[in-house]
């Protein structure tokens, strides 16, 4: 820019910075809001977020296991046990740390961690046995509550082969609560309950 006569060179400098904001001021104010548009908020839903509340604090539970798995068994295995549920993550996770008193007295731990996801509305459910602590854990089954029963499927291998595993919660209640695990070899034509629990609250 040429200098206006009378001008100083730090006079010109300072209009020419001067005349620079306000074309920048005047572009920016032109814009319309298609051009910032806000960014699409995510839908959230908590309506299941609350479906194991109840079973927080300390439950008996007696167990029906089936003793092998998809091989044709029908013979079941009986045994006592006991659960402490708790909330985690401001009730977004929930953790139970279960004793299995086995036949014969070897007992053992396992411990249950759920999460739940807003953007879902669906639990992830993962198992950590206690007899193998540094184990992978295995892939988590996820699912919902409909109408009072939560259905909850993943995909696994048994012996080498893929199946399908399903874990169904019913009659959750204050002081009870009915839980069930099956496998499925050919994708969930045909399912085998290979264990039952029920619980009760601990006096």
């Amino acid at each position: 820019m040429t200098a206006f006569r009378g001008q100083t060179p730090d006079m010109n400098r300072a209009l020419s910075i001067a005349l620079l904001g306000a074309a920048v001021l005047s572009t920016a104010s032109a814009r319309g809001p298609q051009d910032n548009p806000r960014p699409t908020p995510v839908a959230v839903d908590l309506t299941g977020l609350h479906d194991f509340d109840l079973r927080v604090g300390r439950w008996t539970a007696h167990h029906r296991r089936l003793k092998e798995r998809l091989a044709g068994s029908t013979e079941w295995v009986e045994f006592d046990g006991t659960q402490t549920f708790w909330k985690a993550m401001d009730g977004y996770a929930n953790v139970d740390d279960n004793v299995f008193d086995m036949p014969g007295g070897a007992a053992y731990h396992g411990v249950t961690l759920r999460a739940y996801d807003s953007k879902s509305g669906q639990w992830a459910i993962w198992w950590l046995d206690g007899r193998n602590p540094f184990g992978s854990l295995e892939p988590p089954v996820k699912g919902r509550f409909v109408n009072g029963v939560g259905t909850f499927y993943a995909d696994d291998t048994l012996r080498g082969k893929a199946i399908r595993v399903r874990f169904v919660w019913s009659g959750i209640t204050a002081t009870a609560a009915h839980w069930e695990q099956a496998f499925s070899p050919d994708g969930g034509a045909t399912w085998e309950t290979n264990w039952v629990t029920d619980f009760r609250k601990a006096p």
